[in-house]
C-alpha cells in the first residue's frame, strides 16, 4: 500500500516551522509511525514548540526530556531541536522574517542546501518533507528525489 502524502500546512507563528522542522529530524532513522504516534507528547514537552520557550531550555531541561516516555528519548535529536529554536529565532531577527529567508536562496536545492547548513538533524529527505509540510513549492516526490540523490545536490 502507498505511503499518504503528509498533510501540508499554513504555517502562522514560529512554532508551526519548529513543529516540523522537530518532527523532521526526529523522523529521520525511526519509523514515522513511532514518531507520530508520539506526536501529542511531542506537543506538550516541547512547549507546543514556542521557540522563544524551547530555545531557554538547560542542561537540566534536557535530561528531564531524556528520560520522558511521552517523546523519543534521544538526547541528540532534543539537543538539536533546542539549538534549532535558537536558529529560527536568529534567521527571523536577521531577515525580519523567517519566510524572507526560507524564500531567499533561489531554488529548491539551493533551499535544502541551506535547511541543512542551518539545522540540525535535517538531511536532504527531512529537508524535502519540511519544505512540503509548510506549503513551500517543491518538485513532484519522485522528481525531488531524482534531484536529491544527484552527485552533490544539496550539498
Amino acid at each position: 500500500m502507498p505511503l499518504e502524502a503528509p498533510k501540508r500546512i499554513e504555517p502562522e507563528s514560529l512554532a508551526d516551522y519548529l513543529e516540523v522542522i522537530t518532527k523532521a529530524a526526529f523522523q529521520s532513522g525511526i519509523s514515522w509511525r513511532v514518531i507520530e504516534a508520539k506526536w501529542a507528547g511531542f506537543r506538550e514537552a516541547f512547549s507546543g514548540f514556542d521557540p522563544e520557550v524551547v530555545s531557554r531550555l538547560t542542561p537540566d531541561d534536557v535530561d528531564r526530556l531524556a528520560t520522558d516516555t511521552r517523546i523519543v528519548r534521544n538526547r541528540k535529536k532534543i539537543e538539536a531541536t533546542i539549538d534549532n529554536a535558537v536558529e529560527l529565532l536568529a534567521l527571523e531577527r536577521e531577515h525580519g522574517s523567517f519566510v524572507v529567508w526560507l524564500r531567499s536562496h533561489g531554488g529548491f536545492l539551493e533551499t535544502v542546501a541551506a535547511l541543512r547548513r542551518h539545522f540540525r538533524f535535517v538531511g536532504a529527505m527531512g529537508a524535502y518533507y519540511f519544505l512540503y509540510v509548510v506549503g513551500e513549492e517543491v518538485p513532484p516526490h519522485e522528481e525531488g528525489m531524482a534531484l536529491l540523490s544527484g552527485k552533490d545536490a544539496a550539498r
